[in-house]
């Protein structure tokens, strides 16, 4: 009985509401939040995604819907919340477009190359890792912010500290996922399994049918500060994740334009503001942003 009360429990944290009487949980106050000026006379031509969301009057927008602190949707009001969701509409902003003129959609881990490439975004911001397969399908904005894999197990489970503790424990992770093609390459003997998303691993940690969900730091510190009684985060970081904003392979201006803006946000101090109230509510402090790189 103790296990399924505790994923009960899990779920209300996650879905942002809880019984009558107990404490709300913690998640981005909307009086918090940074507000961006809309550069109204974006002239930015030449970009096929940028002219497409013009003539339909809107942004597009991949995003994960499951990660506390970084993209998580309000299942009552369908609102999307957290630091990747900040950095969506701050770029956005730049590109002429307010928040209310962003449709957000969520696009599992194994299906972001293929929205960005079929069309059914304009750009993906979802803890998007930065890497040369990717590259030769997608085209990345950034990266802002780095991350790096890491380890959450129960809160009483003291037999997994790191990666090399994982040889024939469960590990779960988010198909297509970085984090678990790493797992499935260099800790072979791990049993690695995969849901699409992380929430469906998380709550499968918490009633022992996995013994660690894997997958970036930020996204793990969400999860167990939403359940700080039942999940940990355990060992050093083994990975450099830096997140990129996905972009259509060829459309290179709208790449350049959302450097440009995570640049000048980053500058003017949104990229810190919108931190501290969302991913900063962790307890961990803003980083410094990592260099934009401009291929």
């Amino acid at each position: 009985m103790k296990r399924i009360t505790t994923a009960a429990v899990l779920v209300l944290l996650l879905a942002g509401c809880g019984k009558d009487g107990t404490p709300p949980p913690k998640g981005p106050q909307p009086s918090a939040l940074p507000s961006y000026q809309v550069q109204s006379g974006a002239e930015i031509t030449g970009s096929p995604t940028l002219d497409a969301a013009r003539s339909r009057g809107h942004l597009v927008v991949g995003a994960k819907e499951d990660q506390p602190y970084l993209g998580q949707k309000n299942p009552a009001t369908g609102e999307y919340s957290g630091f990747d969701i900040e950095i969506a509409k701050m770029v956005g902003a730049d590109l002429g477009f307010a928040p209310d003129q962003i449709e957000f959609k969520t696009i599992a881990s194994a299906n972001r190359e293929t929205a960005l490439q079929n069309g059914q975004v304009d750009y993906y911001v979802g803890t998007y890792t930065i890497n040369d397969n990717r590259k030769k399908l997608v085209g990345f904005a950034g990266p802002y912010y780095l991350a790096g894999q890491s380890l959450l197990v129960r809160r009483n489970d003291d037999t997994i500290h790191g990666p090399e503790d994982l040889n024939g424990r469960k590990v779960c992770s988010a198909a297509g996922s970085t984090p678990a093609q790493r797992i499935e390459k260099q800790y072979p003997k791990a049993r690695l399994i995969t849901y699409d998303t992380y929430s469906a691993c998380v709550d499968n940690l918490i009633t022992a049918q996995v013994d660690a969900v894997t997958t970036d730091n930020t996204i793990l510190m969400g999860y167990a500060a939403k359940a700080p009684d039942e999940l940990k985060v355990v060992g050093p970081l083994f990975s450099q994740e830096p997140y990129g904003i996905g972009t259509p392979k060829n459309d290179t201006v709208l790449r350049g334009a959302l450097n440009d803006a995570l640049a000048h946000h980053e500058e003017n101090g949104d990229w810190r503001r919108a931190y501290d109230a969302t991913l900063g509510l962790s307890g961990v402090p803003a980083p410094v942003p990592p260099p934009i790189d401009r291929y």
